[in-house]
């Protein structure tokens, strides 16, 4: 299991580090923009540039995406490849606090950043089949190591803990699409998403190595930190502990089933040996997570589309239960409780487009909150609401700005472990006077070009780690991100 490094080596005051921060984060623009200038080849032409000439184009492509000749390996039609980077520098203020314990979101003015840069590969091996590789490379921390709100405001720091740049393998699977007819779709290039046509009637098994919230919870409006929002309760349905080892990733399988009407898909995944583990138990037959999810798009008049995603989740894993740790006479420690247990869980995730410009999001989320969560954060029910603008009413069509509203709460049983002094693995303030975490989150993605965007991005938390008596905290953030 990862621990967090000593507090008391890594606060800062604000000051020398703000300066620094920003000093920071003008050195990886820099990295990042030279960076896109020699990786962007087929970018725009100079003024008075000769035309290219004209290639001829291939003929259509046939279901399931073109298939393997005898270029084989080097056929550049057979492959996929994306890359991007991202660095989010956040700070915050002093805010009122009379304690801390152990797993305290830090009351001193502090500040640091995490980044991240991936490559996605992906190579076609035969009709319908694909096989994907991610590289990925993470650094930096989130504020006060990623500890003290359950509904964290850096997506990425989910993924990033390490002082220095960390290699990983984050994606490895193998995906078998089978077609079944019903007319064809085109499917376009995209990272992990080979080009090519599929039947609108098809199955698509996948197995090997990924994140689960891959394939599930997901939003058209909030569903990617390197380019939305920030915060852990928008980005997904926080009362659904995803499984995944300390970066997020996990083992497993995803079979989905599309129609004309949607999407019927169910995923069975590893979970981590313990709460918060760098590895995933061997023990398959005790520890899974299993998901079901249907999406359901839809139109409204004017061709407004929306989608509704309702799904469950049942986990098995081994996890302390709440009511016995607060029943310990030598006080609470949930890790002295751990055994095989089950939880279970629902949620839904909903999309809909208001005009051509405007789009609105919800997520709803609960879990029976009888043991401690073992993946994503300390969240036993959640409501997320918020909205996306896209800039084209400023003559900005690909700048967006969103707003969204997040409140999560934590059942009786976890209130009271946290009360008596327990921590989790997130929070633990030494005690709690229990308020719903109240999160408020807005941005502004600025796309300087086609591969590069910064975004500004506030973020307000009322009663950080559901405490009363602690704060509220206000967040400030830049990213940057590129992409190709």
């Amino acid at each position: 299991m990862l621990q967090p490094p000593d507090k008391s080596k890594t606060s800062r005051n604000l000051k020398p580090i703000h300066s620094k921060a920003h000093a920071g984060i003008a050195l990886w623009l820099a990295a990042l923009s030279l960076f896109g200038i020699h990786a962007r080849a087929d970018g725009p032409l100079a003024p008075g540039s000769p035309e290219p000439a004209a290639t001829a184009q291939p003929a259509s492509i046939p279901p399931n995406g073109p298939p393997a000749d005898s270029a084989g390996l080097f056929d550049v039609s057979q492959w996929s490849v994306h890359t991007q980077a991202t660095v989010i520098e956040q700070w915050h203020y002093g805010f009122p606090s009379p304690y801390e314990g152990p797993n305290s979101f830090m009351s001193g003015a502090e500040s640091d950043y995490t980044f991240s840069a991936s490559l996605f590969l992906g190579h076609r091996l035969w009709t319908g089949a694909g096989i994907y590789y991610d590289p990925e490379f993470f650094q930096g921390y989130g504020l006060s190591h990623t500890l003290g709100i359950a509904g964290f405001p850096n997506g990425e720091a989910i993924k990033s803990g390490f002082p220095h740049v960390h290699y990983n393998t984050s994606r490895l699977f193998l995906r078998q699409t089978f077609g079944f007819g019903g007319g064809t779709e085109k499917i376009e290039d995209d990272a992990d998403q080979l080009a090519g046509e599929e039947d609108i009637n098809r199955l698509t098994l996948t197995v090997g190595k990924f994140a689960a919230n891959d394939y599930f919870d997901d939003n058209a409006d909030s569903h990617d930190a390197r380019t939305q929002f920030l915060n852990w309760a928008l980005l997904e349905s926080g009362a659904w502990d995803a499984p995944g080892d300390v970066l997020g990733f996990t083992v497993g399988g995803v079979a989905e089933w599309h129609t004309q009407g949607g999407a019927l898909r169910y995923g069975i995944f590893m979970e981590p040996r313990e709460t918060n583990s760098a590895s995933l138990d061997p023990h398959i037959t005790r520890a899974f997570g299993q998901i079901l999810e249907y999406d359901f798009p839809y139109k409204l008049g004017g061709g407004l589309t929306g989608t509704l995603r309702p799904f469950v989740y049942w986990n098995r894993a081994n996890m302390g239960r709440f009511s016995v740790a607060d029943a310990m006479p030598s006080g609470p420690d949930i890790s002295a409780t751990r055994t095989y247990r089950s939880k279970e869980g629902l949620g839904l995730s909903w999309d809909q487009g208001l005009t051509a410009n405007l789009s609105v999001f919800a997520r709803l989320s609960w879990n029976d909150a009888r043991t401690e969560e073992i993946a994503y954060s300390e969240i036993d029910q959640s409501a997320a609401s918020g909205l996306s603008l896209a800039g084209s009413g400023w003559g900005r069509k690909d700048d967006v700005a969103g707003l969204a509203v997040a409140i999560d709460g934590l059942a009786p049983d976890h209130q009271q472990y946290l009360a008596a002094g327990g921590t989790g693995f997130i929070l633990g303030d030494g005690g709690l006077n229990y308020g719903p975490e109240e999160i408020l989150e807005s941005y502004y993605s600025f796309q300087v070009t086609k591969w590069f965007s910064l975004s500004p991005d506030f973020q307000y938390i009322e009663h950080p780690g559901y405490n009363r008596d602690r704060g509220g905290v206000s967040v400030y953030a830049v990213r940057a991100h590129v992409e190709f």
